[in-house]
């Protein structure tokens, strides 16, 4: 990660960052006190890093003695909760790749699609967008003008509203061309809507029967700001169509940071990039190191 864009990922932290820190500075060699316990639990939980991974911690922290550096031992003890790096890489050896990007409304989901075709062209990769979002009025023009900057190519079809159909037809384009990367802006969608749920159901039925050929990955846009309630989202999704990776969007310094360890610990599905940021560059891909020591203010 270049250095401007850890910068930016230390400052979108800034809150949680503020929070644990006048904790952590406190901790001292030997055991905490119960007191100390109590407070940073309660920062904890109000940092949306979640019930279970909260009492993980603190009863780590209630038996551990620190004999050298409190911050260090508390940032690889934070580390060990997040044994997801490895499996964090989006840029595959095996291509073509399919990327669906899903999500409900609002949570940035198209702007995270042409940021991730930016992130890939970036990095040397053939990428093209696929606008099955048929739905939503003016999604194909901002997806246009998006294309023309980040050069990428865009494949549409405003002659059916029928997702699967324009995922058909950008899929057969990719490998026509070779294209390496086919990223697919789909509708946002609730949870609770069977209807779409089905309809994206669907869609992943096609990709399996028509393009055997292609690795699915499958990434649900998160908004950071959500909290708790991202969880409900994530698991709801996960049941119709397996989730491969979160794209953690809005942390713009009033976020809650904490929620990564949540969406690890419940459903073990690896956070693969954060959103930072307004311009295409504000997208970075998830470092655990990177993120626990601005959580904690270290090196």
């Amino acid at each position: 990660m270049v250095f401007n864009q850890v910068t930016k990922l230390f400052a979108s932290l800034s809150k949680t960052r503020g929070l644990l820190q006048s904790i952590s500075k406190r901790l001292t060699l030997g055991r905490p006190s119960n007191e100390t316990l109590e407070e940073f639990e309660a920062i904890l939980l109000g940092s949306d890093v979640g019930i279970e991974t909260t009492v993980d911690i603190i009863e780590w922290m209630r038996y551990q003695k620190f004999n050298h550096n409190p911050q260090i031992e508390l940032r690889n003890y934070l580390l060990s909760l997040l044994e997801q790096t490895a499996d964090s890489q989006l840029i595959l050896k095996q291509t073509p790749v399919v990327i669906l990007i899903v999500g409900v409304n609002g949570t940035g989901k198209t702007t995270s699609a042409v940021k991730l075709a930016y992130y890939l062209n970036k990095k040397g990769e053939s990428v093209i967008i696929v606008a099955a979002d048929t739905y939503r009025m003016g999604a194909v023009e901002q997806l246009q003008k998006w294309s023309i900057q980040t050069n990428v190519s865009l494949i549409y079809n405003k002659a059916t509203k029928d997702p699967s159909s324009v995922l058909f037809d950008g899929l057969k384009s990719a490998q026509a061309r070779n294209i390496g990367y086919s990223i697919v802006d789909t509708a946002g969608r609730l949870h609770t809507y069977k209807n779409l749920m089905n309809e994206l159901q669907k869609m992943y039925r096609v990709l399996n029967k028509r393009f055997p050929m292609f690795k699915i990955q499958t990434l649900l846009v998160i908004d950071a700001n959500l909290g708790q309630n991202s969880i409900i989202q994530a698991r709801e999704f996960n049941k119709n169509v397996p989730i491969d990776g979160i794209i953690l969007t809005k942390m713009d310094g009033t976020a809650k940071g904490g929620i990564v360890f949540s969406i690890y610990r419940e459903l073990g599905i690896p956070v693969k990039f954060i959103g930072i940021g307004e311009t295409l560059s504000d997208f970075i891909e998830f470092n655990a190191h990177e993120y626990v020591s601005s959580l904690l203010g270290i090196g």
